[in-house]
């Protein structure tokens, strides 16, 4: 099955030198042979929001049939270092941005871990700081990264035009802006559109695309309503996308900017919040206690109904948010794609496999490719593309982990290939491989 084709069909797949060589009718001769009989063939999964920092985590991710992934969202302030730290080491393909918020963290001297938790979060920048940060943004994209990431709702201080003059840079390289919208979140938002309608706003006047994250957690009740938004600029001409996750509770720094206004909530709101690293929920007291110590909470905000809206609209992505962390925290690190295949494919069939490989492979490409030469032979099955391909069974996969255990891999994904070599072999990861490349844009000087 190759959405980028519309092919459906029994075909043999030749893979050789790291590329699939020939997709035929009648059968081919190979040093080795995977029997694929009763199973899905397709290309690779292609996660455009990941956040993992150590190789183990992309094993999780590989054994959710993710082949390339990206920590685009948030992103990096050093690109060579990010990049350099990970060669050779990864089982599946990985790339990232240059981040406004870390290069505004780096900028700004803020001791925030991931996410700005003290100047670059409250305060303004000046002129020389504003300097400083678009030299940064522009030095990343220079060095190849594959777009520039916007946690704006963690940096609140940033001035509109601070952050339309990055999108301008992003546009002079062809970058796409992947963006948490400004002031929405699963920890509440006072207006969901206004984020929204603001980037939408700075892609129109500055030409860089715009990719919107987790519209699921960003939208919450909204959904319906920022859906239609997105449609509509679309129509008039605007580069915009988006992506959702299958699961009803986000998970964020709980000293970020998003707790600022928690300081007097109803119990009943705390309780909603799930301290990572025990399983506890919270109350106002153990709020206040674990923002002074800072660390992952789990947010249990949305609902299944909305997450479904998201998921399904033809316009969404699937995309996990995953993080990497110890302990474990959130099962859409290991379970995403298995979740979507699971539940909404063949149990609740809302979705066609073919319509959610679609938003697995082919669309997650489309999105990079302009900036990533590379990503125009990834997410396809075709002659020359790549060899990351994912053979599955399609009436047994599905997800295992839990917010209480959520270090569990996904079953049903029979055989992963990144670039030809297996990652995944008969349903369990292979130890010690590490086939996967580097994605990355032309490099400038």
């Amino acid at each position: 099955m190759d959405p980028a084709s519309g092919l459906d069909a029994v075909r043999h797949v030749g893979v050789r030198g790291g590329r699939v060589q020939a997709l035929s009718a009648s059968p081919l001769d190979g040093h080795r042979t995977i029997d694929a009989t009763g199973l899905v063939v397709a290309p690779g999964f292609i996660n455009l929001h990941w956040h993992g920092t150590q190789p183990r985590s992309n094993t999780f991710e590989a054994m959710d049939g993710v082949t390339s992934t990206f920590e685009l969202e948030i992103g990096v302030a050093d690109v060579d270092r990010w990049y350099d730290e990970r060669a050779g080491r990864m089982p599946i393909n990985y790339g990232a941005a240059v981040g406004h918020a870390p290069v505004r963290m780096r900028v700004m001297d803020d001791p925030g871990a991931f996410v700005p938790a003290g100047p670059a979060a409250r305060q303004p920048a000046n002129d020389a700081q504003r300097g400083q940060i678009l030299e940064g943004i522009e030095r990343g994209l220079q060095r190849g990264a594959v777009g520039v990431g916007f946690g704006l709702a963690y940096t609140p201080a940033a001035s509109r035009r601070e952050i339309l003059d990055s999108f301008r840079v992003a546009a002079r390289y062809k970058a796409a802006a992947y963006v948490h919208i400004r002031g929405a979140s699963s920890a509440g938002s006072a207006d969901r559109e206004e984020g929204l309608l603001e980037v939408i706003a700075h892609s129109a006047v500055s030409g860089a695309p715009v990719h919107v994250a987790h519209i699921n957690s960003s939208a919450q009740e909204a959904v319906d309503r920022l859906m239609e938004v997105i449609a509509q600029a679309r129509g008039n001409g605007v580069d915009v996308s988006t992506e959702a996750y299958p699961y009803t509770a986000g998970m964020t720094r709980i000293e970020s900017f998003l707790f600022d206004t928690w300081g007097d909530k109803p119990e009943s709101e705390y309780a909603k919040l799930q301290w990572v690293a025990t399983g506890e929920r919270l109350t106002r007291e153990s709020f206040h206690r674990y923002r002074r110590q800072g660390g992952f909470v789990l947010i249990h905000a949305n609902t299944e109904a909305r997450v479904r809206q998201a998921i399904v609209h033809p316009l969404s992505m699937i995309a996990s948010d995953g993080f990497d962390t110890e302990p474990p925290s959130h099962p859409r690190s290991a379970g995403t794609f298995t979740r979507t295949l699971a539940r909404y494919v063949r149990e609740e069939q809302v979705l066609t496999l073919m319509e959610a490989l679609r938003k697995m492979t082919i669309m997650p490409a489309q999105r990079l490719e302009t900036r990533v030469p590379d990503m125009a032979l990834r997410g396809r099955l075709a002659p020359g593309a790549f060899a990351d391909i994912v053979v599955f069974d399609p009436a047994t996969v599905h997800d295992t982990a839990t917010y209480e255990q959520p270090a569990r891999y996904a079953v049903g994904m029979r055989h992963v290939l990144v670039n030809g070599q297996p990652v995944v072999h008969d349903g369990a990861p292979v130890p010690d491989a590490l086939p996967g490349l580097p994605v990355r844009a032309p490099l400038h000087q």
